[in-house]
């Protein structure tokens, strides 16, 4: 009979070493950072690695001193915060780390305004008011003529010195200081040269104006004034009508006066009504020229009787010719912007009007970098004002 072999014992399995769950966690979170360092070369932005400071959540009496964090502050200037789950803030680290003294301590990343390429930035413009040229209304500071005779209208607008033989073109962005990020973007981001007009209804309407001066841009301030159709278009409470009594109409310019101070004109917010009627524009017209206005109007058209009775007052007045966003396509927005350089090389200037949506500033923007090259100069909107009204 055939012998067998006995059964060979089994052989141990061999033992891994053991892993602390600590240690686990911290080779995953490496893992996640260089990926994440991997996905922020390829995919990053750039602007977003500025500078740091780091604050204490929970200051003790020994860093009195120390910066504060306020989120909302943090939320409307741009700021960008690290945050973590309880179990994954790390004991040490570049965002977080656990004092000495048992404090959460984290890295705020300050967001930078973006560079404009080949620009240098632009000074700041003076801080309104400026003495001799606001009287105190009952509502707030309101524009005057100097006793020197200079207006508001020069003294606030950017100062420009025009380059011989060169079109101008200047753009005027609207409807700001409602939308936090889009008026942020408009004066972090668009060239000093870009005129910005502020809708008087915002809130904290002063201090946008202040930091967009403190950019180097112009400012003009909104008047809603009445459309065709109130109903689907709402300009708010302080209106201009067409219907309205000459002193009603005047109070209520006054109450839009005196929200903000630093513009150096005005223009209309909707207004199709309003522009046709001579009856309510001429007392407009005139108080406005009286404190040292200008006037620029957008989509109403060129010659209505707003503007014949601005003629009449003596009022500077001009019109934007076109408005660049009416389609909010990118194409179509590129397409207006090459039209106005066609219209500044036929007529010496062009003024160019939109509203502050994303894809309008964008193409502005990437218009604005090459504009110059192309033979143009890009200009403020009271300087092409002010070259035509010299060539009357």
């Amino acid at each position: 009979m055939r012998g067998f072999a006995p059964k060979q014992p089994p052989k141990p399995a061999r033992r891994l070493p053991q892993l602390s769950h600590r240690t686990v966690a911290f080779a995953f979170v490496g893992v996640l950072a260089v990926g994440a360092l991997a996905a922020v070369q390829i995919f990053g932005d750039p602007s977003a690695a500025g500078p740091r400071r780091i604050v204490s959540l929970q200051p003790s009496t020994a860093e009195a001193n120390a910066p504060r964090v306020s989120f909302t502050d943090a939320a409307e200037e741009g700021a960008e915060m690290q945050t973590f789950g309880i179990d994954e803030l790390p004991q040490t680290g570049e965002y977080g780390e656990i004092d000495e003294n048992g404090e959460l301590r984290v890295a705020v990343v300050e967001s930078q305004p973006a560079p404009t390429a080949g620009r240098p930035p632009a000074p700041p413009l003076p801080r309104a008011p400026l003495a001799g040229l606001f009287e105190n209304g009952p509502n707030g500071p309101l524009p005057i003529i100097a006793s020197n005779g200079r207006t508001p209208a020069q003294a606030y607008a950017r100062p420009f010195t025009p380059q011989q033989g060169r079109p101008k073109v200047a753009i005027v962005i609207g409807g700001l200081g409602f939308n936090a990020t889009a008026t942020t973007q408009a004066i972090d981001e668009l060239p000093a040269e870009i005129t910005l007009s502020f809708v008087p209804y915002a809130q904290n309407l002063q201090s946008w104006i202040d930091r967009a001066r403190a950019r180097g841009h112009e400012v003009m301030l909104e008047l809603p004034m009445e459309p065709f159709d109130p109903d689907a278009d709402d300009t708010g409470p302080q209106t201009l009508l067409a219907s309205a009594p000459a002193q009603q109409n005047i109070s209520r310019l006054e109450q839009l006066l005196s929200r903000g101070t630093g513009y150096f004109g005005v223009t209309n917010y909707q207004g199709a009504r309003f522009a046709t009627s001579a009856q309510a524009s001429a007392p407009i017209a005139q108080a406005l020229r009286r404190r040292g206005m200008v006037f620029i109007s957008s989509g109403i058209g060129q010659r209505t009787a707003l503007s014949v009775e601005a003629q009449r007052a003596q009022l500077p007045n001009t019109a934007a010719d076109r408005i660049i966003d009416a389609r909010r396509e990118a194409d179509a927005i590129d397409d207006q912007l090459l039209n106005l350089e066609a219209l500044a090389l036929q007529n010496q200037s062009a003024i160019g009007a939109g509203f502050a949506y994303p894809v309008t500033m964008e193409q502005v923007g990437r218009w604005a970098r090459d504009v110059e090259s192309r033979g143009y100069q890009l200009a403020p909107a009271s300087a092409v004002l002010n070259a035509r009204a010299a060539r009357r």
